[in-house]
């Protein structure tokens, strides 16, 4: 099997991207079943939830108890390969410092009769999810973990839902006691969501849930944003990767081979003026691109301006610059999750520091990495020392909006007062 080349130029570059994007195709509507779960555990609590456990997670298995113990943390510290805990522990403090760093000091403008100071407050309790499905994930919990604790968050809860065993593999559970994570619990699917959002006789509910899923957390986190802050809502991975005609081919193929390893829906793109250079790259993921089920597009190009052009209408995920030329057009990138300039994205993922968690289907445009502001918040603090030519500016426009009261309770302060 090749990857298909598509040679771009006779339509505008927003009409690729959006042919590019039509290629994955839409999740099936989950909306009425996630209503029904989230409805089970508002009723019933952690029941419902290890009913929906044992249902999706367990294949019939009785779950272990829902909260997981500070011991089998411990343990699970204990065990793991110390050449896995290394690592983890780079990432985790990578993580953390470039998280850091996104923090915004607490900044005040100064007027001449007043000031206005603007700061960010930490939400007091977050929630990672994990997801389970083909392969642990724990360098998602270092993701979010990290960040959360970055940020301030006084209690950071995880959950991940457990296996046929009935519990969550011993690599999660090492890696949320690495990182910190005050609580975690044996959970996953709509049901967990549901329960971090309303809470449950053994699980408090928490301001914020973050994290990848599959879709029905991700209905479950849409349905219930009006109760607690999400991040994003996750669709498919995608890479996209502009390249010069003079870059070696396998590290080429092997980054589209390896975010193809997300999964069935995932889109891999390369883009170049370099007809030879795709075709090169067909025969080189025609091995193994049948085994990652992921959508492998070739486009070739008129030149980088359109390339740079396609990629900003298609706001990829990941987006790769490989070779001096396209490296170029780092600085002129608005619409991307994260860029990788002349690496691949694979470090992303794991060590880099930059968060892996990033906007999907597109939606680049408009949504920003996982941060720190993901889970703080921000609140303006007004002091005013003198109220005179405030009141008297605002007092005609709240009663132009018919509201006398406002205008009274703002010309009440001031000082020589003619409104009496």
């Amino acid at each position: 099997m090749r990857a298909s080349i598509i040679h771009a130029g006779r339509e505008t570059p927003a009409t690729t991207a959006a042919q590019l994007r039509a290629l994955v195709p839409d999740g099936a509507s989950v909306a009425a079943d996630v209503a029904a779960i989230i409805a089970d555990v508002q009723r019933e609590g952690d029941a419902a939830v290890r009913r929906y456990t044992m249902r999706w997670d367990t294949a019939g298995t009785e779950p272990a108890p829902l909260r997981v113990g500070a011991d089998e943390l411990t343990a699970a510290l204990a065990a793991l390969d110390p050449e896995v805990a290394a690592g983890l522990r780079l990432a985790t403090d990578n993580v953390g410092r470039v998280a850091a760093a996104a923090i915004r000091p607490d900044t005040t403008v100064e007027f001449e009769a007043h000031t206005v100071t603007v700061r960010e407050t930490p939400v007091w309790r977050a929630a990672v999810y994990v997801p389970g499905g083909r392969a642990p994930y724990p360098s998602t919990v270092v993701m979010g973990v990290a960040t959360a604790r970055a940020a301030g968050v006084r209690e950071v809860v995880l959950c991940a839902p457990p296996g046929p065993s009935g519990d969550v593999n011993a690599t999660i559970l090492a890696a949320a006691a690495l990182t910190g994570a005050d609580e975690v619990y044996r959970m996953g699917g709509a049901q967990a969501i549901a329960a971090l959002a309303d809470g449950t006789d053994t699980v408090a509910p928490v301001d914020v849930i973050v994290g990848p899923g599959n879709l029905y957390v991700q209905e479950a986190k849409r349905q219930l944003s009006d109760r607690v802050g999400i991040d994003s809502f996750a669709g498919p991975s995608d890479l996209l990767v502009i390249l010069d005609g003079d870059q070696p081919v396998e590290p080429v193929a092997l980054d589209l081979l390896a975010q193809g390893e997300h999964g069935p829906g995932t889109a891999v793109i390369a883009v170049s003026t370099d007809l030879a250079i795709l075709e090169a790259l067909a025969v080189a993921v025609s091995d193994l691109l049948p085994d990652t089920e992921a959508i492998c597009r070739l486009v070739q190009v008129p030149d980088l301006d359109y390339a740079l052009a396609l990629s900003e209408h298609f706001a990829p995920e990941h987006l790769e610059l490989l070779g001096p030329l396209a490296e170029q057009l780092s600085p002129r990138i608005t619409r991307a999750g994260c860029v990788f300039v002349g690496t691949g994205t694979a470090f992303g993922d794991y060590i880099a520091g930059s968060n892996h968690t990033l906007p999907t289907s597109g939606a680049a445009r408009f949504a920003s990495t996982l941060g720190p502001h993901h889970f703080r918040r921000v609140l303006s603090e007004v002091r005013i020392a003198r109220a005179d030519e405030l009141a008297r500016a605002a007092a005609p426009i709240a009663r132009a909006e018919s509201f006398e009261l406002h205008a009274r309770s703002m010309e009440v302060r001031i000082g020589d007062n003619q409104s009496r």
